[in-house]
């Protein structure tokens, strides 16, 4: 059955792909991405599986964005967006980029939330001109690989590097641990990105990793690995990854005694965290972040305010920041672009410079990395507790 079901996917995916290759050209004119007075956004996103509660989220953002922008429209256009759910799975956001660009004709796409679902988009995008925005993920690779640019792709969210090394410099001089301990997901390129630059940066601050383990996705019993973590006494545990198993790790942690302080990345950024680790137990613990809606800058008050009113009081979180800050960027673009000409549109993206959104000011590099501000958040009792700000 699963053979069939796999011939039968691949089958449809080459024809797909054939039609694509018959479509895309040469690119002499301008693709037809609107319906009259209207801009089509492709939304590639995971509504449903593993890590839904990330897609949802900044779907939730991207959606309040573009009511806010349509208000007044893009040169006469509102944006309509055409979401496809990818199921958290690769094979699934591969399908959806296939759909989005040759049977919707998008102007460009959002999406996906996570790195590896991001990655599996990029040939197609590139392949037909299309530009993608990655609000959240964060690998290097998704915009620049195997020492080339993926002209066509970009993102809103900082790299796995960056958050690795603000972690590290927290760690040793707002912590001031002498010893740190790493637990990755091997499965994960997002956590070993992260656990590279952090082990890199915490050595280079005099620091020394005195233990490192893994383990991997949809693990549920982590005791005997922290045992030997804890037989490590570390001072400090960088622990890089999703919510569901972070939760767990942290729960069973403070269950065998291992009361060192913990610190993760945006991967942990989810409300379902608290939930599966209890509030009590993330006490103590860290994330890097893109932005905390207790920070008191203006800009970010006037957001939460206006997220609150349309998600009845909900308080947004960072992946509901970058959804809304993909809309903007998205959309900054489109109006300087003066088109809804794809090519027109990528064009724009990348001369993107001093861009003022909720998760910070930002230029994009030559790798279209944006160049902002991190934050750290602490958790207190259940709640994330604005830390600090670290600019670039």
């Amino acid at each position: 059955m699963k053979k069939k079901k796999l011939a039968s996917a691949f089958l449809s995916l080459s024809l797909a792909a054939g039609v694509l290759a018959g479509c895309s050209g040469s690119g002499s004119s301008e693709k037809s991405s609107g319906d009259g007075d209207t801009i089509k956004i492709g939304v590639n996103l995971e509504l449903s599986g593993g890590v839904a509660s990330y897609g949802q989220s900044i779907a939730e953002g991207l959606e309040l964005a573009t009511a806010e922008i349509n208000k007044e429209g893009i040169d006469g256009k509102k944006i309509k967006l055409i979401k496809v759910d990818n199921k958290s799975e690769a094979s699934e956001a591969t399908s959806g980029a296939i759909k989005l660009t040759s049977q919707d004709q998008v102007a460009a796409i959002v999406g996906a939330a996570t790195s590896t679902n991001s990655i599996a988009q990029v040939q197609i995008a590139q392949d037909n001109k299309v530009p993608v925005i990655s609000p959240s993920g964060t690998s290097p690779e998704i915009t620049f690989s195997k020492d080339k640019l993926n002209d066509y792709i970009f993102r809103t969210s900082f790299i796995d590097p960056f958050q690795g090394t603000v972690a590290a410099n927290f760690a040793a001089k707002e912590i001031k641990a002498k010893s740190a301990a790493i637990y990755i997901d091997s499965s994960s390129d997002y956590s070993k990105g992260l656990a590279a630059a952090f082990k890199e940066q915490f050595e280079k601050n005099g620091g020394k990793v005195v233990a490192e383990e893994a383990y991997i996705a949809k693990d549920t019993d982590f005791r005997s690995t922290l045992t030997r973590l804890k037989s490590a006494k570390p001072d400090f545990i960088f622990l890089p990854g999703y919510y569901e198993e972070a939760g767990l790790i942290v729960k069973q942690a403070r269950e065998t005694g291992l009361d060192v302080p913990f610190m993760g990345g945006d991967g942990w950024d989810s409300p379902k965290l608290v939930e599966i680790a209890g509030a009590k137990a993330l006490n103590n613990t860290f994330i890097t972040n893109h932005y905390s809606s207790g920070d008191p800058d203006e800009k970010i008050q006037n957001f939460v305010s206006a997220f609150k009113a349309k998600y009845k009081d909900k308080s947004p979180d960072a992946f509901n920041a970058l959804g809304y800050d993909t809309g903007y960027f998205l959309a900054d673009a489109i109006k300087r672009a003066g088109s809804a000409d794809s090519k027109k549109i990528k064009e724009a993206l990348e001369k993107t410079a001093d861009l003022e959104l909720v998760t910070g000011t930002f230029t994009l590099d030559e790798k279209h990395n944006p160049i902002k501000s991190a934050t750290i958040l602490e958790f207190k009792e259940g709640k994330q507790v604005f830390n600090t700000k670290i600019n670039p």
